[in-house]
This record gives C-alpha cells, structure tokens and sequence, in this order.
C-alpha cells in the first residue's frame, strides 16, 4: 500500500475526547509518529499502551524535518502526524509537512477530533454561522493592537487563543479598539476546571483581576462589529437607480440589501409613497 500522512487529531484535556479511529490509526497504521514534544505525545501514547516510534517535529525544526519525514514516507513509512493537543496545523506546525508531502504525491488523511476553537465558538452563544479563527493575537502591544485594529470592523464572530500571561495586556487593548462588544473567554476546556466567562472587555479583565491568579490555556470568542445603518433614504436610492436605467425590482433587490431591510418591505413602502 502507498505511505499516508495521517493528521491525527488528540485530546486538548480530557483523554476520553480521542476518537477510535485516531487510536486505530496510532496503533496499527504508523510506524512512525511526529509531534511537537516527544514527552507530551509519550504520555498520551502511555495511557493507551501504543508503542510507536516518535520523532519531533516542531516550529524549530519544521524545515528539515519536512524533507527528512517526505523521504521515509518515500522509503514506505507512514506516518501520523500529532500537535501536544488538538487538531494539527491549527495554530500549530504542520504546514511546510503537508504541502512536501502532497507535491511529493502522497496521500494526506485527517483524523477529525476536537479542537479548541470549534468547541469555544459551539458553547459561546455568539453566532456560529460565520466565523473567522485568528490563531494566538501578537505578543507585543503595538503589533498586537495594530492586528486588533485590523479587524476590528469585521462583521463575523471572531475566534483567537491566548496565553494566561498575556490575557490581561490583551482585554485592554481590545477595550480600547473593539468597544464594549461582547466577550466569550474559555479556559481549561474539556479539563476539570473548564470556565466560561462572559462579559464586556472590561468585565472580564476585573473578574480576573480578582483572582489571586490567572492559569489555563484561553480562547476568545468575540461578537462581530455592529453594522452602522446607511445613510440616506431607501425609497430615493430605489428611484435614482430607475432612473439610470435599472429594472424596478432589481433596484429593490439591491437597496434592500444595502440597507439591511426585506424586499416585500421595501416594495410595500414604495407602494405607499
């Protein structure tokens, strides 16, 4: 059979979260595993009495390892590839890996499992239709607000991660920038001391101000920006697009959208002027 790269997706806390095929896969199809620490993934494979070869593969190394880890998939090893926790290549390496071994011609597998993001954004309460995930904000201020600054007008929930260290710099910068939307902050998620808090920038940061001290891994989940109300008036904007040639309907279409009402709506008040 052709060498696969298997992407295999682990626990982010609680062990019972791996899937029965990602343990298929590490069991019986690898014979080789890639992770980021050799230590972390030993003791996942410890728990499940898998006894596999592992190899580091991490953002220090990732260049030649790519090419070292596409040659033994060449000399027919497949190999799994693994993050400490989590789904691969989501704000953790991978990415060089994947790209060699598709130009190289092999198959690439995920194995779906969970994924801190997904499951901070599931259990928000914002909306979950559109979305966009920023991975770990800057760890400098000026970088840090300039990227917050950058999406600040964005009309979808946006999803990031960040570290305890750090949390407190970042509620004030996206204060300052994002106003007082609301706020999901997720932490420990899947372990024993997962939390959900939700507020205000400001809120959150004097909730964990008051604590005498801040742990766990975060993940943001942030409403999108409030859409200002066009200026102007729907009924003239219908009638000035008519009058440069535009079918009657397709004008309502058109300001309708721009102006965030319903097509009947609008017909009924063109009706009525």
């Amino acid at each position: 059979m052709t060498a696969v790269l298997y992407l295999v997706a682990t626990p982010i806390g609680n062990l019972e979260d791996i899937t029965l095929r990602a343990l298929r896969v590490l069991r019986e199809e690898a014979t080789l595993i890639a992770c980021e620490d050799t230590r972390q993934t030993q003791k996942l494979l410890d728990h499940f009495g898998i006894r596999k070869p592992v190899i580091s593969y991490h953002e220090h190394n990732e260049n030649a390892r790519s090419t070292e880890l596409v040659d033994r998939l060449a000399a027919g090893e497949t190999i799994a590839l693994v993050s400490d926790a989590g789904t691969p290549l989501v704000s953790d390496p991978g990415y060089r890996l994947v790209t060699a071994a598709i130009a190289a011609g092999f198959p690439v597998v995920p194995i779906p499992g969970v994924s801190a993001a997904v499951a901070a954004l599931s259990a928000s309460g914002l909306p979950t239709d559109h979305f966009r995930f920023a991975g770990f904000l800057p760890p400098k201020s000026g970088a840090r607000r300039r990227f917050l600054e950058s999406i600040a007008g964005e009309q979808t929930t946006l999803v990031l991660y960040e570290s305890p260290h750090r949390i407190l710099e970042s509620l004030e910068d996206m204060g300052q920038i994002l106003g007082e939307r609301r706020i999901v902050l997720a932490r420990e998620l899947t372990k024993i001391h997962e939390e959900f808090l939700r507020g205000t920038a400001h809120e959150l940061s004097k909730v964990l101000r008051g604590r005498p001290a801040i742990k766990g891994e975060m993940t943001l989940v942030i409403a999108k920006a409030e859409q200002a109300a066009p200026a102007g008036d729907p009924i003239a904007e219908v009638l000035n697009l008519q009058a440069a040639g535009m079918d009657r309907m397709e004008a309502i279409k058109s300001v309708a959208k721009q102006f965030g009402l319903g097509k009947r709506e609008l017909y009924q008040r063109l009706s009525r002027s």
